[in-house]
């Protein structure tokens, strides 16, 4: 007879009436995460298959107008559609608890969250039928983030707790993402596609890239360390600030590019000579913290294999600057270091993060199982064709297809499976 779990009744446990577990809206309430996730799993699918309608219609259709260029509005749509909803899910989950604060109800976030999604569902019609109605979403957005940063700042500024350096880093990024999502606003009014662009970068460089750098210095050695007692949580502050140090100057390289083209070869190998080491700092903090003991835990080993390509973009960037020095531009990786970057590094490290706060939150047992390993490699399998991609010409169009259908399979598989959690209540009975 098997033993029952500590806790638990020893009897059967007679089956909940299904009213109780079906799937309702206001459970979404319950927690923060519910309910910023859920946003951020629509928005994901949403993005996932619009830019695939966008293919479909310049392959089929070439001579259709758009309103704005495809190119700019898939780079901030990727950039900003669907990472500030998990942001805000992990952030007032786990936020108060770096800062000592009390829970936050997720009633209080309701408003600013449907903004956001109320502005994004303006944003992408208005993308392909008119720049004014984009520009107005887009301010919506910036309004709705705004509010949000709003709240969390609050946290941080009346917090006792004495080490608020990570949650500090957060809000000073999450404002960066404030004043790019106004750019951006400002920019598709303006019909300045510069601006737009200069938006998008200080929107993945400012914003996005050190909320998730800041995180995973933080999580990544405490979660493996709890999980592997044998490894400890080494987290050093220079390291954190050299995260830092790296992505703002990425940052400012990238949006020097945008009105000083091309950049002095003395430029490019000054960006090689800071992202080479960089990158073999990173790939060695990946076996630090310990990479390869971390295969062993699905789970762990998801948000390990999202950091590598941190490093790898790195190590793509440098060769890819250093061929363009060698070459006065004539050569380089094209955007595989931007996607290894945003769809290996961001979108393994969401996909990880979330799953691990989705099954911890939800009463079930904090592990990775089939279902969500199998999707984590269809997603791993999208970053990689999208990366070969660039570098091949010759296969471009058909592996760039193959990596949009890899990655919506990946995205929206999770978004439908997860997003059905959402809104039922936990599976061990407890609030949250």
């Amino acid at each position: 007879m098997t033993k029952p779990l500590s806790g638990q009744p020893a009897g059967p446990v007679p089956a909940a009436p299904e009213s109780s577990t079906s799937w309702r809206f206001g459970r979404l309430l319950s927690a923060p995460h519910r309910l910023g996730f859920m946003a951020g799993a629509l928005m994901l699918a949403l993005s996932a298959l619009w830019w695939a309608a966008v293919l479909a219609l310049r392959q089929f259709a070439p001579g259709l107008a758009w309103a704005v260029p495809p190119s700019l509005g898939h780079g901030l749509l990727m950039a900003l559609g669907f990472t500030p909803f998990f942001i805000v899910g992990f952030l007032f989950t786990a936020g108060p608890r770096w800062l000592g604060q009390p829970e936050v109800a997720a009633r209080n976030l309701l408003v600013p969250v449907l903004a956001l999604l109320a502005g994004w569902m303006l944003v992408l019609p208005g993308l392909t039928l008119a720049a004014g109605l984009a520009a107005a979403g887009m301010a919506l957005v910036a309004l709705g983030w705004a509010a949000l940063c709003l709240h969390f700042s609050r946290l941080l500024l009346t917090s006792r707790a004495t080490d608020r350096l990570h949650a500090s880093l957060v809000a000073l990024a999450a404002w960066v993402g404030v004043l790019a999502m106004a750019l951006a606003a400002a920019a598709l009014l303006r019909g300045d596609t510069t601006l737009l662009r200069a938006a998008t970068q200080l929107a993945l460089w400012g914003f996005v890239a050190p909320v998730f750098a800041a995180v995973s210095h933080r999580m990544i050695p405490f979660f493996s360390a709890s999980a592997l007692p044998f490894l400890d949580a080494w987290r050093p502050t220079w390291l954190l600030w050299t995260l830092m140090a790296v992505l703002w100057l990425e940052a400012a390289f990238a949006l020097a590019e945008l009105w000083w083209w091309p950049l002095p070869a003395a430029l490019r190998w000054a960006q090689v000579a800071f992202e080479a080491p960089a990158a073999a700092l990173l790939l060695w903090l990946a076996l630090r913290w310990g990479l390869v003991q971390s295969l062993r835990i699905r789970l762990l080993a998801m948000l390990h294999g999202g950091f590598v390509w941190l490093g790898l973009a790195l190590a793509l960037a440098a060769l890819s600057h250093a061929l363009m020095a060698a070459t006065g531009g004539a050569m380089s990786l094209g955007l595989a270091p931007l996607h290894a970057m945003t769809m290996g590094y961001l979108g393994a490290t969401l996909f990880a993060m979330a799953t691990r706060v989705s099954a911890g939150h939800s009463g079930r047992p904090l592990a990775a199982d089939n279902p969500a390993w199998a999707l984590y490699w269809v997603l791993q399998t999208a970053v990689l064709l999208r990366v070969v991609a660039a570098v091949w010409p010759a296969a471009s169009t058909v592996l760039t297809w193959a990596a949009l259908l890899a990655w919506a399979m990946a995205v929206v598989g999770w978004a439908l499976r997860y997003g059905s959690w959402f809104g039922r209540p936990r599976a061990d009975g407890r609030p949250g």
